[in-house]
């Protein structure tokens, strides 16, 4: 086990007023792992702009220009952290939200919601259907 050992001592971080936090699960749970380049730059940025009840209302302009990243790539991002249950938008006001119960389970309500099915479950399908015809086949005499 590594043992921790403060590194430098007159620089530790403290709570001053307003003060922007990830839960250690974001990272733990794979939230972190789950979101690309952008998707991060995106969260990260919105974390730091909200306020105590995660609420801020920067403008897509001023989003795009501080993060340096085009609109596309913006849009793109916010849709998918939206479809992530990470953040809310209402067109004005962004609401970085508490993380979801777990992936595992935002996966299975995702899959339900668009009637996407896993793919393993569509391989083990066509797999014992492709097993119950050749069963079903009836022997070739002339083989």
């Amino acid at each position: 086990m590594i043992r921790k050992k403060i590194l430098v001592s007159d620089r530790i971080r403290q709570n001053e007023g307003s003060f922007a936090f990830i839960p250690h699960r974001f990272l733990a749970d794979g939230f972190f792992t789950e979101l690309s380049h952008h998707e991060l730059l995106l969260y990260l940025f919105l974390i730091l702009a909200a306020d105590r009840y995660g609420l801020s209302f920067y403008s897509r302009r001023s989003i795009c220009s501080l993060l340096n990243v085009d609109v596309d790539q913006y849009i793109k991002s916010q849709d998918s952290l939206i479809e992530k249950d990470l953040i809310a938008f209402n067109g004005t006001i962004f609401q970085v939200l508490s993380l979801p119960a777990s992936l595992k389970i935002r996966r299975r309500q995702r899959s339900q919601l668009t009637g996407k099915r896993d793919p393993v479950s569509i391989a083990q399908v066509l797999q014992s259907s492709l097993r119950g015809s050749l069963h079903d086949r009836k022997p070739d005499p002339n083989t």
